[in-house]
C-alpha cells in the first residue's frame, strides 16, 4: 500500500487495519510513522507483536497516552522501562511502577516519585497484564 492510499483511507478502515492480525511490513511503518489518528496509533500501540524498532518510536511519541500504552507492556527491555520510570509525565510513571518488567531498583526509585499516585503504584508491586484477542484481530496488551 502506498502512503497517498493509506492516508486516503477513512478513520474505520484505519482502526481495521491498526488491529488486522496480519499486516505487511509496510503497513506497519505506515502506521507507526504516518498515522495521525491518536485512536490508530494507540490500538497499534497496544499489539501484542510490536517490534522492538515500532516500541522504540512510540516511547518518542509526543502524547502521553501513547507512551502509557508503551509502558503497560510486559515485554519491555530494562532500557525501555527506565524509559518509562523517568518520563516527564505521571501516568506514564504509574502504569511503568505496575509492570513485571521493571527492575526492582526502578521501582523502589518510583517509591519516591514526586506523584503520590505513583508512588502508591510503586508500593503495590507488579501487577500481571493480560493478552487478549477478539476473533479476527490482533492479540492486544490489555490492562
Amino acid at each position: 500500500m502506498t502512503e497517498q492510499a493509506y492516508t486516503a483511507l477513512p478513520l474505520e478502515d484505519r482502526l481495521r487495519l491498526a488491529l488486522r492480525e496480519r499486516l505487511h511490513p509496510e503497513e506497519r511503518a505506515l502506521i507507526v510513522r504516518r498515522e495521525q489518528w491518536m485512536q490508530v496509533r494507540c490500538y497499534f500501540a497496544r499489539r501484542a507483536d510490536l517490534r522492538p524498532d515500532e516500541i522504540a518510536v512510540f516511547l518518542e511519541d509526543q502524547d502521553h497516552v501513547i507512551r502509557l500504552c508503551i509502558a503497560k507492556r510486559p515485554d519491555l527491555t530494562p532500557m525501555q522501562a527506565a524509559r518509562c520510570a523517568s518520563d516527564r509525565d505521571p501516568n506514564v510513571r504509574y502504569f511503568v511502577a505496575r509492570n513485571p518488567a521493571l527492575p526492582q531498583g526502578l521501582r523502589d526509585a518510583l517509591k519516591e516519585d514526586p506523584d503520590p499516585l505513583v508512588r502508591r503504584a510503586a508500593a503495590k508491586g507488579p501487577r500481571a497484564r493480560r493478552i487478549e484477542a477478539r476473533p479476527g484481530q490482533a492479540a492486544l496488551v490489555r490492562s
